[in-house]
């Protein structure tokens, strides 16, 4: 602190003298120029040189700090060094070349950033590197061997099972399974100074989606507590409590639902043309920054992978497909560090599950498809997760579910309804939390969020700031019957 009131101090002293001289404060292309160039210290001190200025908006000042925020979100997930992610690598490719680790990291497959002059590697670089590169794949074991992991397993014999069940026909809603869950969400001792109330928006199932039913609220570890209303797309539930000194604070609750699976067994040749003037259509294939933008690289990508095609489950295919064999899966930055998430995927050739999913909304809505967020826990027994999907809208069916970083269900080439099932259904072991991206929560947040495009660990702040996912931890258990 000492030092950052030095830095201010100067700073005013400058101010004050330069008025006469027409000093001027740092532009924001100026602050924006280092960012991108990973002088990360230089900036931020342009970006405290501008916030002294009294003539700042709100909207400004606000940006301006979480231009700060963002480096220091990026830093944490660039903390790898050369030597550790090296030798990772080697551990399961030891004859590898300097030169391959150069190639690697000149295609930005083994992800790193030039800050302050310091070459840092994403956090999962190493382990990504054997998922994104497919030389470098051969290279690693598998330890679930050649039959795959257990979920990849565990979805080879539910699929088929789902598509051949003969209610799906009748209702799209099949195949419930009821979960018992109990969430936990654990600030470490002295995150927040002892008397102050900490502020915490846990996860819950929506209770306004056809899928979900029977949501029974069970007991919360505080005795007053906040369960969002429906109309708010983050459901969540709000508690707090004073901060102790030297002592965690554990905030859990305790609810039970039931999902049913869902599949809409349609043909191509069902869905019917759009009302393009209709105002849900208008919505849905709209932009929305920053994230959904129809950019030219999004533009040209979408004509070459739709080509002609004209019925939309077919062009809403033909996406899917492009997507699930181009771009795996790998462990993600933190959504808040990327500025826009289908460019960057894009760009960088891998996504984890939000990132596929937006890169599809995207396209779909520049192809005129109807297209939305879907997020919260994938709950299969074993593989509880966080997890992103999304919903598309037919016309003459309603909104689909498409879970696009589900991909194709490989054990089940030639049933093309299993084959696909992800593009048109979703299985019951999910738990639905948010409908789009990027909404208020109820209580409002004051301070910028820790995941400010999905809702899912949780969210916890105090008067004096956001308290980011280094600052607690989480944990879900969950009960089947």
């Amino acid at each position: 602190m000492k030092s950052r009131s030095i830095l201010i101090a100067v700073s005013l002293l400058l101010l004050s003298c330069g008025r006469g001289n027409n000093y001027q404060l740092p532009t924001t292309a100026q602050i924006d120029k280092q960012i991108v160039a990973g002088n990360y210290t230089e900036a931020a001190k342009l970006i405290r040189l501008k916030l002294i200025s009294d003539t700042l908006t709100e909207s400004e000042r606000w940006n301006l700090n979480f231009k700060l925020e963002r480096m220091d979100r990026i830093r944490y997930d660039f903390r790898a060094k050369d030597t550790t992610v090296i030798n990772y690598i080697k551990k399961y490719y030891p004859e590898v070349s300097k030169e391959e680790i150069e190639s690697w990291e000149k295609s930005n497959a083994l992800e790193n950033m030039v800050i302050d002059g310091e070459k840092c590697y994403f956090r999962s670089a190493g382990r990504n590197l054997f998922r994104i590169d497919s030389l470098a794949a051969k290279h690693f074991i598998n330890p679930d061997g050649a039959n795959g992991d257990s979920l990849t397993r565990f979805l080879s014999k539910l699929i088929p099972d789902l598509v051949s069940d003969k209610s799906a026909g009748k209702s799209p809603y099949i195949k419930p399974v009821t979960m018992t869950v109990k969430y936990t969400l654990t600030v470490e001792p002295n995150q927040v100074p002892a008397g102050e109330m900490i502020r915490v928006w846990l996860p819950y199932p929506r209770s306004d989606v056809r899928s979900q039913s029977n949501v029974k609220f069970i007991s919360a570890s505080q005795p007053d507590y906040i369960i969002s209303p429906d109309n708010y797309l983050h459901k969540s539930v709000y508690i707090e409590k004073r901060a102790v000194k030297d002592s965690s604070a554990r905030f859990s609750i305790e609810f039970e639902y039931t999902s049913s699976a869902q599949y809409f067994s349609f043909s191509a040749e069902d869905v019917k043309p759009y009302n393009t003037e209709d105002s849900l259509y208008k919505k849905y294939t709209s932009e929305v920054a920053p994230h959904i933008v129809f950019s030219d690289k999004i533009k040209e990508t979408t004509a070459q992978v739709v080509g002609n095609e004209t019925n939309p489950y077919k062009k809403l295919r033909l996406i899917y497909e492009w997507i699930d064999t181009n771009f795996p899966w790998a462990s993600a930055r933190e959504y808040s560090t990327i500025e826009n998430i289908p460019e960057y995927v894009l760009a960088n050739r891998h996504g984890d599950c939000g990132q596929v999913s937006l890169l599809m909304i995207t396209m779909a809505r520049y192809a005129g498809i109807p297209a939305k967020w879907q997020s919260g826990w994938m709950m299969h027994p074993g593989n509880i997760n966080l997890h992103d999907w999304a919903e598309v809208y037919f016309e003459g069916q309603g909104w689909v579910p498409v879970d696009q970083s589900f991909g194709r269900v490989k054990s089940a080439k030639g049933n093309d309804n299993a084959y696909f099932f992800y593009t048109k259904g979703l299985d019951a072991y999910r738990m639905i939390v948010n409908q789009d991206i990027s909404a208020p929560f109820y209580p409002a947040k004051i301070y910028p969020r820790s995941e400010t495009v999905d809702f899912q660990r949780g969210e916890v702040e105090w008067r004096g700031g956001n308290l980011y996912f280094n600052r607690w931890d989480y944990d879900m258990n969950v009960t089947y019957r």
